[in-house]
């Protein structure tokens, strides 16, 4: 798999042009390409033998392991686990394996485990000597599994006594992390140099993570990492924060992970609390009062989240009864969020900034953001082009590059761009080409000022008489209507139209609307071709681990219902 173009290449392409770049959008008319508009990051020489896990390290302030904070807590128990002896138990993991179970460079370890302190302990050991992470939801059916195995091809598991039955058996086995041997492993080699990672020729450009994408639209994919990826989205951050004004006191940033630290969201922001000194709360299985608690509990200062997340925060009616003070910032990813739920959060809440941000498994999760109250106050946007990031907006039917304003598919370039698909070469050709851009599949427009617009994914428009209709864009209002818990949009096949728009609808509790009003309420507000014309209502709307609407469930569920009534 041909490795993305670098960001020093990026660099010394645009240099070329760059008389020709608008100062607002960051659009090239030369080259019909949009730069970032963010100051360029320096990067580790590619040619420097760096894992990610190293690299991390090296960026941690002296002041996390000195003061005694801790890096990781327990949610519900309160179990808190220092800097130095997270570094100890890495170490001696990292040790362990090499010794007793003779993993190696290039090694693929698949795990399959709830949240816990040991999970970040096995990403941190892994990663530190070159094996290679493979994280899967541990609620995955026998079948999505097996398919993961097949493509990712691991040499050993890590799982528990529970889950474990779900596994085939792996050459080096199953660690159970559950078991007295897995804790002697992490023991074992514990003493010595407390904060160090064991030394390891790992290079840049090897395979850090097999991240499997979301499959909302098709079969799930095994998306390859390498470290370079990693490190480069880590040092845009880092350099980020190093240039924000610290004058003020800030108090100990505390994060809380409502997101599984399987998914490319929650996986990434592991490393980055890490590398960043932080406190990381961990929840071993979601629900909304027991986050509302953890926030009072820790005074947890962030999170990251997805809109749906959002979506409940402005729809309850109990979060006022906790004490949110701490929070200060909520980093929504996964997919768009509504300018009206945005709207009426910061009603809500007005001490808690949203920064939304975009990207894909296949972009290590960052591609774009926003930066500071001005940029989070551009509504509907997922920001600007990250650091090292090239972006064009291409028309889907003719292929050719647009200008700001226009909407295409967005294209992406740069140095978090993945390897490709494991074990599926064909995908990866369709989805890089062979300068290094990323098809994404998104349906998207930037504006006079640089600011990107998800309208919805291509595969997920509705074709109405020739029409295109964006599901997020209804999806939005009817997110806003208060009488409307949850809600989803999909294609309905229709003789006539061709598709129509179908909403499935969660009412809220002690709510009565009905069929004719849902409609009614979309028709005053869209063009007539976007017009719902078909609404049902469910008990809850099926959504990945990410918080994406799982479309192919609903829309097999709407063929389902109508095959009996046929």
């Amino acid at each position: 798999m041909a490795e993305p173009t670098s960001a020093s290449a990026v660099s010394s392409s645009s240099s070329s042009a760059a008389s020709a770049v608008d100062p607002d959008s960051g659009y090239c008319s030369a080259t019909r390409t949009f730069h970032s508009l963010r100051p360029p990051v320096p990067l580790p020489p590619a040619s420097l033998p760096l894992s990610v896990a190293h690299y991390a390290a090296s960026l941690l302030p002296a002041s996390a392991s000195a003061s005694g904070n801790a890096f990781l807590v327990h949610a519900s128990s309160g179990h808190r686990l220092t800097y130095p002896d997270f570094f100890r138990r890495v170490r001696s993991l990292a040790l362990s394996l090499r010794s007793r179970l003779s993993l190696s460079k290039g090694d693929v370890a698949f795990l399959l485990a709830p949240p816990s302190s040991h999970v970040p302990v096995i990403y941190f050991a892994l990663l530190s000597i070159g094996v290679v992470v493979c994280p899967a939801n541990p609620l995955g059916s026998p079948s999505e599994i097996a398919h993961q195995v097949r493509l990712s091809r691991p040499a050993v598991a890590f799982s528990t006594s529970q889950l474990a039955p779900k596994l085939p058996a792996f050459p080096r086995g199953t660690v159970l992390v559950d078991s007295p041997e897995f804790d002697s492993m992490l023991t074992r080699h514990a003493s010595g140099a407390a904060e160090t990672l064991p030394p390891s020729r790992v290079e840049q450009s090897d395979p850090a993570a097999i991240l499997f994408s979301s499959g909302t639209t098709g079969k799930v994919k095994g998306v390859l990492l390498s470290h370079r990826n990693l490190i480069a989205l880590l040092a845009g951050l880092y350099h980020l924060r190093e240039e924000q004004d610290e004058s003020e006191q800030q108090p100990h940033p505390v994060s809380l992970f409502t997101l599984p630290l399987f998914h490319v969201f929650g996986f990434f922001m592991l490393v980055r609390a890490f590398a960043f000194g932080e406190t990381a709360v961990l929840m071993e299985r979601f629900d909304f009062v027991g986050m509302l608690s953890a926030i009072e509990k820790y005074r947890v200062t962030y999170m990251p989240v997805s809109p749906p997340l959002i979506v409940a925060f402005v729809k309850s009616e109990i979060a006022g009864k906790y004490d949110l003070s701490s929070l200060q910032v909520l980093g929504c990813g996964g997919a768009p969020l509504g300018k009206e739920v945005a709207d009426r959060f910061k009603e809500k809440f007005p001490h808690v900034e949203i920064v939304q941000g975009y990207g894909l498994t296949e972009t290590c999760g960052g591609a774009t953001r926003t930066l500071g109250p001005d940029e989070a106050s551009h509504h509907g946007s997922v920001g600007r082009i990250a650091e090292n990031m090239e972006a064009k907006i291409v028309d889907p039917t003719t292929g050719d590059p647009l200008p700001p304003g226009q909407r295409g598919e967005l294209w992406l370039r740069g140095p978090t761009i993945m390897k490709g698909y494991v074990g599926d070469d064909k995908a990866t050709a369709e989805t890089i080409d062979s300068d290094g851009w990323l098809r994404t599949g998104d349906l998207c427009y930037i504006d006079s000022k640089g600011f990107l617009f998800i309208v919805d994914r291509l595969k997920e428009l509705i074709k109405y008489k020739g029409y295109q209709v964006p599901p997020a864009e209804l999806e939005h209002l009817l997110h806003s209507k208060p009488d409307i818990a949850d809600a989803a949009v999909i294609p309905y096949p229709d003789e006539e139209a061709g598709q129509i728009p179908m909403a499935f609808v969660v009412r809220k509790p002690g709510s009565n609307i009905t069929e004719s009003q849902v409609m009614d309420f979309i028709a005053k507000q869209v063009a007539p071709y976007k017009k719902i014309r078909r609404v049902a209502f469910i008990s809850s709307i099926p959504k990945s681990p990410a918080g994406k609407i799982l479309r192919r469930e609903i829309v097999n569920l709407a063929m389902s219902v109508r095959s009996a009534k046929l």
